[in-house]
């Protein structure tokens, strides 16, 4: 994997934010992860900084004292460099169950109509892709999703709704994504899915992480309600592979 041109710069008293080309491709975001696990095992340990992942970015926040910046960029230039022999580890591929019953995606028909497609067709693009998480932000456990067909890039809504329901499955222009908990929103809603995404409760409240992949498969609305009562006595198992990095 090739070295990128990259741009280090202070972001606030206790932040520094390393950005990558704008472009949003999968190589850049593999370069990005693999330098934020080369600064957690030698540099920048965990307990002591946070690492943030997103596309073309990585925010590195200090918990504890203020950065020293002037300090920092030549030594963050050079481990950059250092970086080559880091190994990703632990990226896993997640198949989500979504219900597309029009109860559900209540977007699903109009967005078919916008794209000139059938529902059952949008419905079989939507699932046979295997999409790559880019973000997590805007709500806890909100997945940015790339790798959209170009056949289903479909505009953001006009007026955002005031509130969209928890596991709501929806698009907008490149991107997919589950709406983890009921929030407004503006983009598309063409199904639900059936796992919860965030649980604070949880040691690890977002089983999926910066870099995983995501497929989803539809299931009817029996199915749907099997899964609902199966997650609430904990007994679900989500599908995962694990993926060579």
């Amino acid at each position: 994997m090739k070295n990128y041109t990259i741009s280090i710069r202070q972001f606030g008293l206790h932040a520094i934010l390393v950005e990558w080309p704008k472009i949003v491709e999968e190589d850049i975001l593999l370069d990005i992860l693999k330098f934020s696990r080369y600064l957690k095992e030698n540099h920048l340990l965990e307990p002591e900084w946070e690492f943030i992942p997103a596309y073309n970015s990585l925010t590195l926040v200090s918990k504890g004292s203020v950065v020293n910046f002037n300090e920092l960029l030549p030594k963050l230039k050079k481990w950059y460099n250092n970086k080559k022999e880091t190994v990703i580890q632990n990226r896993h591929l997640w198949k989500l169950p979504v219900c597309y019953d029009e109860e559900f995606g209540v977007d699903l028909i109009e967005t078919a109509n916008k794209l000139q497609i059938s529902v059952d067709k949008l419905i079989t693009l939507h699932t046979s892709s295997v999409y790559t998480v880019y973000g997590i932000g805007f709500l806890p456990g909100f997945m940015y999703l790339g790798g959209v067909p170009s056949e289903l890039e479909v505009p953001r809504r006009a007026t955002p709704r005031p509130r969209v329901p928890k596991g709501a499955v929806a698009i907008a222009g490149k991107q997919t994504g589950i709406y983890p908990q009921e929030s407004p929103g503006g983009w598309n809603i063409i199904g639900s899915c059936s796992v919860p995404m965030f649980d604070s409760k949880n040691d690890d409240p977002c089983f999926v992480k910066v870099g995983d992949k995501i497929q989803f498969y539809a299931i009817s609305k029996g199915e749907y309600q099997l899964h609902l009562i199966e997650n609430e006595v904990g007994i679900y198992q989500i599908e995962k592979l694990e993926l060579d990095a």
